[in-house]
């Protein structure tokens, strides 16, 4: 037997040896044994320190625990190996034995004191052993023996005590290669924290199994060694540690760093390491807090994220300090999170050494990166290493080195989650750097296209990278449109501000580029002036390079442009299938006159800049412009003229209202046009400076021959007595819609517009709009007799004639109406009537008329409120007309001006009782009031035709609200219905008022009683549903003996409980209203059938009645209250998960043709037009 103990090595032979020690390594092999020769094992007394790792698979080996001492020390066998001096250090046990010697040597030799899933000799093949530098730890760099075996990499001091364990590592080369080290090892951990449990220097483990290695890499020190750094986890106890290997020969070096990848990647194949519950939990509750978490899409990975700068200075003494982690790498919907490990308890030992927290450095507060910033990908094919670059808009990019044994899995998984989230790209807009087996595009992770090219996926994903509120980003999007279907921008979702910000803008511009569902673009309305000048010169992963068919772009300057030019031009370059787009009133500013800016400094809107260039040069497809609003200085017209002169570029529309445009500028722009008289189809220079002469304009405007649309409104002409427009110039025109509003109409100009709807070249008119153009009665009665065809016979034209002097001849305009002349729409608002018995005529033609199905008569002034006979005769209106469909009789009220009818008016419309044609109605600003509810809600529960009725201002207070839901419950055809949100807000202002001014006398100069007299009596008037008006009895105050308040002020019992009270019954009464719209809205759309609607919860057969609860009982009254709370909270569920008209999509609106509803909150919106 050999003693275990070694004798003590004298102090001058324990100093460290150097790399030159370190011997030539070749892959020769020991001969083989002589045949029949024993392989003599010597036991010796001394226990066994563990070598390796416990494997959880084999908890129930013999040995656990053995380290925490014993009463009988165990004796550890060592094999005598046949000494020789070996060919190399790297020698392979695949030629050192043969099988049966292998099996011979297994046979006679006792491993006793080995733990549980340990290599032996008979367990896993030996890929590669030899001896190593490793550093790490207090004690600097050590000399060990290291081996790989199929399942693990273990250390030992040296390379005795390698044989003992694996037999078939040949012998050393000297006695002097087998002295012991007292050296501890060099594991060092990766994390804040050790593992939870101590470790003693006798208790190391040294083995790693392969399964649980998370990176390898080469590590650049500087040093002239080379080094690796094998970086594993325990996932049972969320413990780190990492192994840094120095080889002096570079291909030795090479020869690790593969053979360790290789065998790491077959175990993890063979028997992969799973993450636990807890691990799994705890990263999805990151995400989930985040948003961000998708079953679908969530992917985990191990990784090591290493910080480069400062922290890893050349000249560190040791590479193991650097500031390095393992983390969770967790890939969501739309962001990629590194998540730390679970903190553990801080507890050291000797023998392993405790990272330091990391220090602060430029990314170590952000933890999760939006995956539509992801700028560059680099994977490096000789390790584990990877590096991701992320950039926000107008930062600079921040760089993440990783480092992971599923760094091909990670990078895949995102370069598919970028393809799923931008699938129309055909260019992404990131680099990618890696291995050749990585340059092919990887599978598809959904074949499945979302509704128009996953417009919707984009923009969430967008707005989530950028860190916005998806809610706040709302649009809308038009089908049955010209060059539909057409996208567009809404105001944003926020009430507290009118404009977008700079990212959501960003975010909107380029979730639409490449994405070719849509055709037509409108950012009209939308502030765009925040891009107005700003530049990003931090990068360019942003700019539009290439053309979709992959032409470049050549732009000259094109970084230093501004975002707002970037943006324009990567979304009209992308998007092949874009004919139109429209930037009406974007951008808010001023044309500088050369006069004020001799340098030309002014860059104009920056629209002109962005998009006529690439008209000119034929890379983009669109030619339907539209500039409204924007005030065109002289650098604009410069790139609008350069491309109007090519014929090339096909314009088919020259929209530039409101552009300030002079004498000079418009003729430019005219002459330039001219060009494009084979295309152009649209004309607008309403609003504009310029003053047209009758005689250039018609030689310039008579050479397009195409002209569809025509707008003159609010031009100004030269004297004479020429017509605006010559009717020989008209009757080339197929026209679909006039505009000459607000531009005086001479004669001559008159009898051209009559000749041209007399002709037939005007059956495609559409629209024609003559407001406010001085026309009289007569006007409008030869126009109504010119475009009429067969009389009786309705033409499908909208006529727009208001703020006209229809009294002037007032009697030939009704005639007309009167024997079924003229259109099928007519608009005449703002009609100042100075005789109540021309308004009179007008209602009693309208009661024989047979041809108009819309009629907007709203904000007609009389004299005087209408008196009995007018009433009547609105009253005989409602009741006769036939064709009527929707009609729009609101009032006005304003600070200067008021029209209404009076409150005759309330008694006109019981007339809609035997109304069987009329569907929208529109009565706003009529001054109601309960009465007016009351006829409504008699109209209600007769009338079976009325679908929208908007009749909001008009002073329809809660108790009139109750009295229209209360009627609604028995009508099964009205989908809109206003919540009275302006009545709403005007009593509670008017409460809040009162309670202030009671609050300023002293409480006890006031009687209790006397203090809240007046609010008992708005109470009473809440609780009462269905009386015609208030009586003045219930201004009597309750007895003293029941106060109704017990707070001890005044002050507080005004400004708390009565408008707390009269709020809630008002969103009662909301609540109500918005679930039988929605029952309507689903009996209309047969989404539900009536006996469905009763089991979902929308209605019962035995429904609560409001009106039933007005008994003056109060007991009786919070009975009912009490017994219908359960129902109504069953109701309020099923309204929550019913289908509602409107689509809300991850906080993004949709409109769509339903009907909208009042008080859902997914109510008629004023920007939507189809809502």
């Amino acid at each position: 037997m050999v003693d275990n103990e070694a004798a003590p090595v004298p102090p001058k032979t324990r100093r460290r040896r150097s790399l030159g020690f370190l011997m030539t390594l070749s892959t020769a092999t020991d001969p083989d044994p002589p045949a029949g020769e024993a392989v003599e094992i010597k036991k010796k007394t001394r226990p066994l320190t563990s070598l390796l790792s416990r494997s959880p698979k084999n908890p129930d080996s013999p040995l656990e625990g053995s380290a925490s001492g014993s009463n009988s020390p165990r004796l550890r066998p060592r094999t005598l190996l046949k000494s020789g001096r070996p060919a190399s250090l790297f020698d392979s046990l695949r030629s050192s034995h043969s099988a049966d010697e292998r099996e011979k040597l297994t046979a006679t030799s006792t491993l006793s004191s080995l733990d549980a899933g340990t290599p032996t000799s008979g367990g896993p093949n030996v890929q590669l052993y030899g001896d190593v530098h490793v550093s790490g730890g207090m004690f600097g760099k050590r000399k060990e023996f290291l081996v790989l075996t199929e399942t693990h990499l273990v250390r030992f001091k040296n390379r005795a005590r390698a044989q003992e364990v694996y037999a078939s590592i040949p012998g050393s080369l000297s006695r002097a290669m087998l002295i012991k080290h007292t050296s501890f090892t060099s594991i060092h951990s990766l994390q804040d924290s050790p593992t939870v449990t101590s470790i003693s220097s006798a208790e190391v483990k040294q083995g790693i199994q392969l399964n649980q290695i998370v990176a390898i890499s080469r590590l650049d020190d500087g040093r002239p060694t080379f080094s690796i750094e094998v970086a594993h986890l325990e996932d049972e106890i969320s413990h780190a540690s990492s192994m840094i290997i120095q080889i002096g020969d570079p291909k030795d070096a090479d020869l690790w760093l593969s053979s360790i990848r290789g065998a790491a990647t077959k175990a993890r194949l063979t028997d992969p390491s799973e993450y636990t519950k807890m691990t799994v939990e705890r990263v999805v509750a990151h995400l989930d807090l985040d948003r961000d978490y998708d079953p679908h899409q969530f992917k985990l990975y191990k990784v090591v994220q290493r910080i480069s700068g400062r922290s890893m200075s050349r000249s560190s003494e040791d590479p193991s300090k650097s500031t390095a982690s393992v983390k969770y790498l967790a890939v969501g919907a739309h962001k990629v999170h590194l998540i730390p490990l679970q903190d553990t308890i801080r507890r050291t030992s000797s023998n392993v050494s405790a990272v330091s927290a990391m220090p602060a450095v430029d990314l170590a507060s952000q933890a999760s990166f939006g995956l539509m910033t992801l700028v560059s990908i680099s994977v490096r094919a000789s390790d584990d290493v990877f590096e991701l670059r992320f950039r926000l808009p107008l930062n600079t990019a921040v760089a993440i080195s990783l480092s992971s044994v599923s760094s091909t899995d990670i990078v895949t998984h995102l370069r598919q989650m970028l393809e799923y989230l931008r699938p129309n790209w055909v260019h992404q807009p990131f680099n990618f750097s890696g291995p050749r087996h990585l340059q092919e595009e990887p599978a598809a992770l959904s074949s499945e296209p979302g509704d128009y090219g996953s417009f919707d996926r984009t923009l969430v994903a967008y707005s989530a990278a950028y860190m916005l509120d998806t809610s706040a980003i709302r649009y809308a999007i038009d089908v049955d449109v010209e060059d539909g279907p057409l996208v567009t921008l809404l105001p944003p979702g926020d009430p507290n501000r009118a404009d977008y910000a700079l990212l959501e803008l960003l975010a909107f511009f380029r979730a639409l580029r490449f994405n070719q569902s849509f055709h037509s673009v409108s950012f009209g309305g939308i502030n765009l002036q925040i891009l107005h000048g700003c530049k990003d010169f931090r990068g360019t992963d942003h700019l539009p390079f290439l053309t979709r068919s992959g032409q470049p772009l050549s732009i000259v300057g094109h970084e230093s442009l501004s975002l707002l030019i970037q943006e324009i031009q990567g979304l009209a370059v992308s998007n092949m299938r874009l004919r139109r787009m429209d930037f009406s009133y974007c951008i808010e500013r001023r044309a500088i006159p050369d006069s004020e800016d001799p340098s030309g400094s002014d860059p104009g809107s920056e629209i002109c800049q962005a998009i006529f260039p690439l008209c000119r040069r034929g890379i983009t497809n669109v030619d339907w412009i539209t500039l409204n609003g924007i005030d065109l200085d002289d650098s604009d017209l410069d790139y609008l003229v350069d491309a109007a002169v090519e014929r090339s570029c096909h314009f088919r529309a020259l929209e530039i209202s409101s552009c300030s445009l002079t004498d000079r500028s418009l003729q430019l722009i005219l002459n330039a046009m001219l060009s494009q008289d084979a295309t152009l189809e649209s004309i607008d220079l309403s609003n504009n400076l310029a003053r047209l002469s009758p005689a250039t304009f018609q030689s310039q405007i008579g050479h397009f021959g195409l002209i569809r649309k025509l707008n003159l409104s609010r031009v100004q002409r030269t004297r004479g007595p020429e017509p605006l427009v010559a009717p020989e110039t008209l009757l080339t025109w197929r026209l679909e819609e006039l505009h000459f509003s607000q531009t005086q109409l001479n004669e001559q100009t008159v009898d051209s517009i009559s000749a041209y709807l007399a002709s037939t070249m005007s059956d495609t008119l559409k629209e024609l709009h003559l407001n406010q153009c001085g026309l009289t009665g007569n006007d409008l009665a030869v126009f109504m007799h010119s475009m009429t065809r067969n009389p009786g016979t309705a033409r499908k034209l909208h006529l727009l004639v208001s703020e006209n002097r229809l009294e002037v001849d007032h009697d030939k305009f009704v005639d007309a109406v009167s024997k079924n002349m003229g259109p099928s729409h007519l608009t005449m608002k703002m009609v100042e009537y100075q005789k109540e018995d021309h308004f009179r005529e007008l209602i009693g033609a309208l009661q024989r008329n047979q041809t108009l199905t819309y009629l907007d008569i709203s904000k007609a002034s009389l004299p005087y409120d209408a008196n009995h006979d007018t009433c009547e005769a609105l009253q005989k209106m409602f009741a006769l007309n036939t064709t009527l469909e929707i009609l729009d009789i609101s009032g006005e009220h304003a600070h200067l001006e008021t029209a209404k009818f009076g409150i005759g008016l309330n008694h006109a419309l019981l007339g809609l009782v035997h109304n069987k044609t009329l569907s929208v109605l529109r009565i706003e600003y009529q001054k109601l009031g309960l009465q007016g509810a009351s006829t409504l809600s008699t109209v209600l529960e007769s009338n079976t035709t009325l679908r929208e009725i908007f009749c909001e201002h008009n002073d329809i207070n809660l108790q009139g609200l109750t009295v229209l839901v209360n009627a609604l419950q028995h009508n099964r055809a009205v989908t809109y219905l206003p919540p009275m949100h302006s009545e709403r807000h005007r009593a509670l202002g008017t409460l809040r008022k009162e309670a202030d001014t009671l609050d300023q006398h002293e409480p006890s100069l006031v009687p209790a009683n006397r203090a809240t007299s007046t609010i008992r009596r708005g109470l009473a008037a809440v609780n009462r549903t269905t009386a015609p008006r208030f009586s003045s009895s219930s201004s009597r105050p309750p007895p003293q003996s029941s106060p109704l308040v017990q707070p001890p002020t005044t002050k507080s019992f005004l400004s708390t409980d009565p408008l707390l009270l009269v709020a809630e019954k008002w969103d009662k009464q909301v609540t109500r209203l918005d679930r039988y719209l929605l029952r309507n809205f689903n009996l209309q759309h047969d989404l539900f059938s009536n006996s469905e609607l009763v089991l979902s919860g929308f209605v019962t057969d035995d429904e609560d009645d409001e009106s039933k609860n007005t008994d003056n009982s109060k007991g009786k009254r919070s009975k009912s209250t009490k017994a219908g709370k359960k129902k109504e909270g069953i109701e309020l569920l099923s309204l929550s998960t019913g289908t509602t008209p409107r689509e809300e999509k991850d906080g993004f609106l949709f409109s769509t043709s339903a009907p909208a509803m009042g008080g859902l909150g997914v109510g008629r919106d004023k920007e939507n037009k189809n809502g």
